[in-house]
This record gives structure tokens, C-alpha cells and sequence, in this order.
């Protein structure tokens, strides 16, 4: 077992005040797991490899009885048993009059953020509560240039993993994230979580977002219209359009769309009138856009297919699938972004990669270039507390604003009289 003294009593309390071992009203407490720990020296360790709780406290002087009347009133909560080694867990102990120490709590951490503390009040009384630490926000803004992909970029400067996923879904319809090159940028404001203050725990709202690529900037505006918050670029359109730019993620893009590529199987220079995307076996695949599956089973070279026919006579085509996710059957309606399949090597296929094809009218256009129609823009009702939202968005993504300007809630936005009214000059 690993133990650890974290604090100690600066001094001991007089006999007289003892057994109450509340602070005043008027004093901040120093919680810890909610106990007020500055009344307790507190010791912390890791379960070891066949430690039980019993044997845990007892080391602590439980008593036999005290333990088994814990097993039974944690039954329900947390059982014992389910205590597992490397879990670190802290007991909270008083000394009393007489100098000896006496254990009133240990707190058993079950995960990350959540705990489990077992009380020791008298000889015969016990106690099991659940109870999650508290979580604090803290806004930040972090700007990268692109070296070679924004998964990579976002490693380099040590910024949360998750930031890199949750751009990529605010972008998924502008941005073409295979088309990345070197000195693309962005900027990004949002929250990060953290528990006590020190261990990070992801992140929450992005605040706002610049993605600059080819020279071109892509703002993302936070905004509620419709009963959901959303994002939308800098005139009001939404970054949602009517098809995504790709059907998977975290890929590399090995073929593109040719009247006159030399197939690597047969050897000869046939269309080849799609985007092979490589990726591992079993990426999943997803429906580009609202539509109905027209197609499902094996096409000869294609392997394992999807055909979805969408609104504007457009229709797509998955190939090469290794499986198809589940429910998924001809004449089925999908929507846009829904699991259809995974990626595979079925068919006339060197290696796991999805062949993604795109049709208007019946004839083939290449994916990548297909034009896109946003979905509904901001209402002109909304379009004055959308454009107050924006501004004081843009302002602190391309410089530094007072806390007071910044926005913080998009529930009910009060645009303050002075922007109403500006001040005339004299």
C-alpha cells in the first residue's frame, strides 16, 4: 500500500472543544469531498493488488462489528467487494482529548469524478453516500498554424484531444479537412473542465471558432434559433449544409475522382469516377445526407454497397463496405450523419479504403467538388441579437475583450441600450 500524509492540523484543539469540530459561520471552509478538512488530518493511498476494505480499515482500528454493519448499509450504494486495486481512496481521522486518532471517513474514488464515502460516526452507527467532485470552467482562447493536420497541430501544442473532434463536427460541411495544407490556421475559444482546479476533464461549449484555409476565414458563430444552439458563418448562413464534405473521419484521401486512372488490380487505365478514402477496417461510414437506400448488397467489383438516392436527384454510393450497421435495408429513410456501414476490402480492393460516389441525374461528378446549399440562415427576427452575439464573438477571437463584453449565455440575450443607441458625436 502507497500512503501519502497530505495535511496536518496547524494545532489541536482544546479538550473543552473537542467533540464539536465545526468552524464558524462566518469562515470559509476548506472542503475536501465535502467534509470540512482542515477538522481531520487526511492520509491517502492506492488499493493494492488483494486488499479488501475490511482489511483497509481495520488497519485504520474499525472495529469488526463497525465493518460489518458498513457491508450491509453499502450494499444498495457500493458494495464492498466492488472496490478495485490502483483506485485511490482517503480517510479522514480526528485525534481526540487524549491524542488518539479515530477514522471518520474514507472516501473511495470510483472514476474520475466520482466518489464513494463511507462515515464512522459512534460504535453503532454507519454511513455510504455518492457524490461526484465539482467541476470548474475555464474559457480559453489557443491559436495554431497547421503543419500538417489539425489532429497533429492539436497534439503539438498540447491542447485537449477532444478539441480536434468537436471542430471537426462544427466544420464537417465547410471545411475540407483532407484538403488541409501546411500554414492553415485557426483560433478557438471555449471551456475546459477541470476537477479541483488542476486535472483537466475535456472540454465544454466552444465559444467560437476561425478556420483559415487557402487564405479563405470560416467563422463559427454560436447561436439558438429553433430550440438549439448552433453555428453559423459571419453573414448569418449556417455552417450546416445539405451534404456532408466526407462520409468518414480521420482518413486519407489515396485516389481521386479520374476519367483515366490505371486500376491497380487490372492493371489498365479505366474512370474511375469516385473518391477512395484509405482508413483501418472497420471505420465507420456515414450517410452523407437525408435520403432513402435504394441499394444494399454485393456489386461485382464494388464488394459489399449502399446506394442512397437524396433530395436535388443526387445519389450516393459506398463500396468495398466490410458490413453494414444495423437496421440497414433497401427502401429504409436515413439521415444525415447516421451510422450506414464500415469501411472494408470486399470486392476489387488492394487494402481497406471506402470508394465514395456521387451522381446527379444519373451522372457521375466528383465528391469533392459538389456545390453546396447551406440550411436555413439566421431569422430576420433573430438577426439583431445574432449580429450583437457575433461581433463581441469576433472581437475576442481576433483580439482581447473585457469580461464584461465577452458572452457567456445564449439563452436570453439583452443587447445593452448603448448598442442599441450609440452615442452621437458632438
Amino acid at each position: 500500500m502507497k500512503k501519502i500524509t497530505l495535511s496536518l492540523l496547524a494545532t489541536l484543539a482544546l479538550a473543552a472543544g473537542a467533540c464539536d469540530r465545526t468552524e464558524p459561520a462566518a469562515q470559509q471552509q476548506n472542503l475536501v469531498y465535502g467534509i470540512d478538512a482542515d477538522n481531520y488530518r487526511l492520509e491517502s493511498g492506492e488499493i493494492g493488488p488483494g486488499e479488501t476494505m475490511g482489511k483497509i480499515l481495520n488497519r485504520y482500528g474499525v472495529t469488526a462489528r463497525q465493518i460489518d454493519r458498513l457491508d450491509r448499509a453499502s450494499k444498495e450504494v457500493f458494495p464492498l467487494r466492488n472496490i478495485r486495486p490502483g483506485h485511490k481512496y482517503t480517510v479522514f481521522i480526528h485525534e481526540d482529548s487524549l491524542y488518539s486518532p479515530h477514522l471518520d471517513y474514507l472516501v473511495y474514488e470510483t472514476g474520475l469524478t466520482d466518489y464513494v464515502v463511507f462515515g464512522f460516526h459512534d460504535a453503532d452507527s454507519v454511513s455510504v453516500r455518492q457524490d461526484t467532485k465539482p467541476m470548474t470552467l475555464r474559457r480559453t482562447k489557443r491559436s495554431a498554424v497547421i503543419k500538417s493536420s489539425l489532429w497533429g497541430s492539436i497534439m503539438e501544442q498540447n491542447l485537449p484531444y477532444a478539441l480536434a473532434a468537436e471542430m471537426e463536427n462544427i466544420y464537417q460541411w465547410t471545411v475540407d479537412f483532407f484538403g488541409i495544407q501546411k500554414g492553415d490556421s485557426f483560433t478557438v475559444i471555449y471551456d475546459e473542465r477541470f476537477i479541483d482546479d488542476t486535472i483537466p476533464a475535456g472540454i465544454n461549449r466552444i465559444w467560437g471558432a476561425k478556420f483559415t484555409q487557402g487564405g479563405k476565414e470560416y467563422y463559427a458563430i454560436p447561436y439558438r434559433q429553433g430550440g438549439r444552439i448552433q453555428y453559423w458563418e459571419a453573414d448569418g448562413t449556417s455552417l450546416r449544409k445539405q451534404m456532408l464534405k466526407a462520409p468518414l473521419k480521420y482518413t486519407r484521401i489515396s485516389s481521386k475522382f479520374s476519367y483515366a486512372r490505371k486500376h491497380p488490380i487490372y492493371k489498365v487505365y479505366r474512370p474511375h469516377t469516385g473518391v477512395d478514402y484509405a482508413a483501418p477496417k472497420g471505420t465507420p461510414v456515414h450517410a452523407v445526407a437525408d435520403g432513402v437506400i435504394t441499394f444494399k448488397g454485393w456489386a461485382g467489383g464494388g464488394g459489399n454497397t449502399l446506394k442512397i438516392k437524396h433530395p436535388n436527384n443526387l445519389m450516393t454510393g459506398y463500396l468495398h463496405l466490410s458490413g453494414y450497421a444495423k437496421g440497414i435495408a433497401k427502401g429504409k429513410r436515413v439521415s444525415q450523419g447516421q451510422l450506414i456501414g464500415y469501411v472494408g476490402s470486399t470486392g476489387a480492393s488492394t487494402g481497406p479504403h471506402l470508394d465514395y460516389r456521387v451522381w446527379r441525374n444519373g451522372t457521375p461528378i466528383d465528391p469533392l467538388k459538389i456545390p453546396q446549399s447551406p440550411a436555413e440562415p439566421i431569422a430576420k427576427a433573430n438577426r439583431e441579437t445574432f449580429e450583437f452575439v457575433r461581433d463581441r464573438i469576433i472581437a475576442e477571437l481576433n483580439g482581447e475583450v473585457s469580461d464584461e463584453e465577452r458572452i457567456t449565455q445564449l439563452d436570453s440575450i439583452v443587447i445593452p441600450a448603448a448598442v442599441l443607441q450609440p452615442a452621437t458625436a458632438e
